[in-house]
């Protein structure tokens, strides 16, 4: 598997690299090599080597290493033409992955016209994020959190409904959670500073706003639900050293809502059949391994024997 992906990957750079850069002999012009029925130009050494990154660039600086450069040039054509040969660009296997290579490309192509290109993001709206979320980029010292911590994602989707309805998130600490410290508080942890609760819960309180809610959340003790009851900040990050972070943010959330729109209209453009059958089939099989996979765990699990507040001092 991996030789046939090692000549796959030369294939394809030899077909896309130096397609632009190599001729066919009789080309008017100088030239700098004629390899068998090609001709590689001053003109398309140039083009491809700045083609290249900059750091790239500048292995090939000077007299001998431009003559690495063509000497490279030289070695793949001498490659390819040989690979034409022998016919391997008439083979099964390489003309599907070729086609596979293609799909792939031409829907980065259009991803790029039609979700990219109009998801631009602009000053003023870097700015307006900013100013808005001011919090987002001031340094936390400490947080407060209150939890409900449970087995498993259905208990914890429960919990959350409960919430949703008005009930009173320490009540449903003290009847269901399964950390008893907190429990008895309600689920209140206390305050903590980085890095003295597990990484999971701590980057999910780290994404709350004060008196937020969040989904479940997995970690290695059961599944949390989460309530940021504080959150104390130092000083705000200067707008120059986060607005570059912010622009990539807000791009991607804006590529994203173009995507999911554009997705949503080819949708409605297409005819999609879905078999279900045949789905229904596979999912039957997954839910059975999946449920011998429980039995034989059941009567395994030991008590839980410490908090997700047990690094904590």
């Amino acid at each position: 598997m991996k030789r046939n992906g090692l000549i796959f990957i030369m294939a394809v750079s030899v077909l896309f690299l130096l397609h632009a850069c190599t001729q066919q002999e009789g080309q008017k012009g100088s030239y700098l090599a004629k390899v068998g029925k090609a001709t590689i130009t001053q003109a398309d050494y140039e083009r491809e080597l700045k083609s290249l990154p900059e750091f790239a660039q500048q292995l090939f600086e000077g007299p001998e290493g431009k003559e690495r450069f063509l000497d490279e040039l030289i070695k793949k054509e001498l490659l390819y033409q040989e690979a034409q040969k022998k016919g391997l660009d008439k083979e099964e296997e390489f003309t599907q992955k070729i086609e596979e290579f293609k799909k792939i490309t031409l829907i980065g192509y259009l991803l790029e016209k039609e979700v990219e290109e109009k998801a631009e993001v602009t000053d003023q709206e870097v700015k307006n994020y900013y100013e808005q979320n001011k919090e987002d980029f001031a340094n936390i010292t400490q947080m407060r959190a209150s939890h409900i911590l449970v087995k498993t994602e259905a208990e914890a989707q429960k919990v959350l409904e409960r919430i949703k309805q008005g009930e009173s998130f320490a009540k449903i600490a003290r009847e269901k959670s399964i950390d008893p410290g907190s429990a008895r508080n309600g689920g209140d942890l206390g305050y903590f500073s980085s890095g003295q609760m597990v990484p999971e819960f701590e980057a999910a309180a780290a994404r709350m706003k004060k008196g937020e809610i969040s989904p479940p959340v997995k970690t290695k003790f059961g599944y949390h639900i989460i309530q940021v009851t504080d959150k104390k900040v130092g000083k705000t990050i200067e707008f120059d050293k986060v607005k570059n972070l912010i622009y990539q943010r807000l791009s991607a959330d804006k590529q994203k809502d173009i995507f999911d729109s554009y997705i949503t209209k080819l949708r409605n453009g297409y005819k999609v059949d879905v078999n279900q059958e045949a789905l229904s089939q596979i999912f039957g099989e997954e839910e059975k391994s999946e449920q011998t996979d429980e039995e034989q765990q059941e009567g395994e699990e030991a008590p839980l024997k410490e908090s997700p507040g047990a690094e904590k001092e």
